[in-house]
C-alpha cells in the first residue's frame, strides 16, 4: 500500500507562526503517521507572499514610511522580481498603529524597490500590497518609479488581497493605521485629488478599478502607471503550481491564525478548499481560533486550535498543537 500523500498549503497565524512554520509543523505530523508530505507555503497578496514565492535573496536600502532609511529584503530570480510593500513600507516598520503618521505615512519605498528591480534587469515585478502603514494612494511610490520609457516592457502586477475601492481606503484601513476620523476625512479627500490626478496624468481611471484601495492606495497608484491588479491568492497559487499539486495530493492540509467569514472570500483557506474539492482530495483546515457562526465550505474538516488546546497554548505554541492535533486527524487515514 503506497504512502498517504499530503499537501501542506497553510497561510501565516499572524503574529504567531509563519506559513512556512506551520507547513513545516504539518510535514512533521504527516511524518509521524508515515505519510508523505509536500509543503507549499501560501499568501493572498499580503504579508508572506514573498516567503511564498521563494523568501528574500537581495536586500535593499529604501525611504521608510515615516522617512527614515529601512533596509528591505525582495528577491530577484529570472528575471522575476517578487517585493512585498509591507517590507517597505508596512505598518509594523511605522511601530503599529500607535507609532505611526498615518496622514504623512509614504510608499515612496516600495516604489524604490520596484526602480531598483527593473534596474537590475527584472522584467516581471510581482507587488504584494498588504500590511501597509500607508493612505498615500500610492503617490510616494509613483513618484519614485522609472520613467515610462524605462518601464516599457516590463510586466508590472499587483497582488491584492482586498477589493476595497481607491476612494474607500482611508474609511476602511485608516482606523488600523491610527488615522482619527478627522484624518479619515482629510485623507479620503487626498484620495479623491488623487483619482483626478491620476486620470489627467496617465488617463486611467482608478477609481472604477475593484481592488485598487489595496495598501491605502497604493495599488491604484501603481494601475495608474500600467500595473495589472490581480486576484492575490490565485497569482501565489498560480506561480507555485498549487493546482496541480493539489491534483496529486490524498489529503489537503490548509489553515490561517483565524478562521471567519471572509476566510472564504478570495482568502488562502477558502481558496485551498476549492480547490480540493475540485479534485477529490480530502481537505483539512487547522486555525488557530475560528468564528462559530462563520460559514464552513461542505468537506472542510475544521481543527479549531484553541478548542482544542486552550487560547494560551494554541497562541504561544501554535506549531506544536499543529502537529499534535493533525497527528490524530490524519492518523485515521494512513
Amino acid at each position: 500500500m503506497s504512502a498517504v500523500r499530503v499537501l501542506a498549503a497553510p497561510d501565516k497565524f499572524r503574529g504567531t507562526a509563519s506559513a512556512v512554520e506551520i507547513a513545516a509543523a504539518v510535514a512533521q505530523a504527516a511524518a509521524a503517521v508515515s505519510a508523505s508530505c509536500d509543503t507549499a507555503p501560501m499568501a493572498d497578496g499580503g504579508e508572506g507572499t514573498l516567503d511564498a514565492l521563494g523568501g528574500p535573496n537581495r536586500m535593499s536600502a529604501v525611504t521608510g514610511p515615516l522617512g527614515e532609511p529601512v533596509n528591505a529584503p525582495w528577491r530577484l530570480s529570472r528575471g522575476v522580481a517578487v517585493i512585498e510593500m509591507a517590507l517597505a513600507s508596512g505598518l509594523a516598520l511605522a511601530g503599529g498603529a500607535s507609532g505611526n503618521d498615518p496622514v504623512n505615512a509614504t510608499t515612496a519605498g516600495t516604489g524604490e524597490l520596484i526602480a531598483e528591480a527593473v534596474g537590475a534587469g527584472a522584467r516581471r515585478v510581482l507587488v504584494a500590497v498588504g500590511g501597509s502603514a500607508t493612505t498615500d494612494g500610492g503617490l510616494g511610490a509613483v513618484r519614485a518609479l522609472p520613467s515610462p520609457a524605462r518601464l516599457s516592457g516590463v510586466e508590472l502586477i499587483v497582488a491584492c488581497d482586498v477589493r476595497t475601492a481607491f476612494v474607500d481606503a482611508a474609511a476602511v484601513f485608516g482606523p488600523q493605521k491610527g488615522a482619527s476620523p478627522a484624518q479619515i476625512e482629510l485623507l479620503t479627500r487626498r484620495l479623491r485629488t488623487l483619482t483626478e490626478m491620476y486620470e489627467r496624468d496617465f488617463g486611467i481611471d482608478v477609481a472604477a478599478m475593484p481592488g485598487a484601495g489595496a495598501a491605502g492606495g497604493l495599488a491604484g497608484g501603481l494601475a495608474a502607471r500600467g500595473a495589472s491588479l490581480v486576484d492575490g491568492f490565485e497569482l501565489v497559487a498560480d506561480e507555485i503550481g498549487l493546482p496541480e499539486r493539489v491534483s496529486e495530493a490524498d489529503v489537503v492540509v490548509t489553515g490561517e491564525g483565524r478562521y471567519d467569514a471572509t476566510s472564504v472570500q478570495g482568502k488562502v483557506v477558502g481558496g485551498v478548499a476549492e480547490l480540493a474539492a475540485s479534485s477529490g482530495a480530502r481537505v483539512l483546515a487547522v486555525v488557530g481560533s475560528s468564528d462559530p457562526v462563520a460559514p464552513v465550505p461542505e468537506g472542510l474538516e475544521m481543527l479549531d486550535l484553541t478548542a482544542r488546546f486552550g487560547s494560551q497554548r494554541a497562541h504561544a505554541d501554535p506549531c506544536r498543537c499543529v502537529r499534535e492535533a493533525l497527528e490524530d486527524a490524519l492518523g485515521a487515514a494512513c
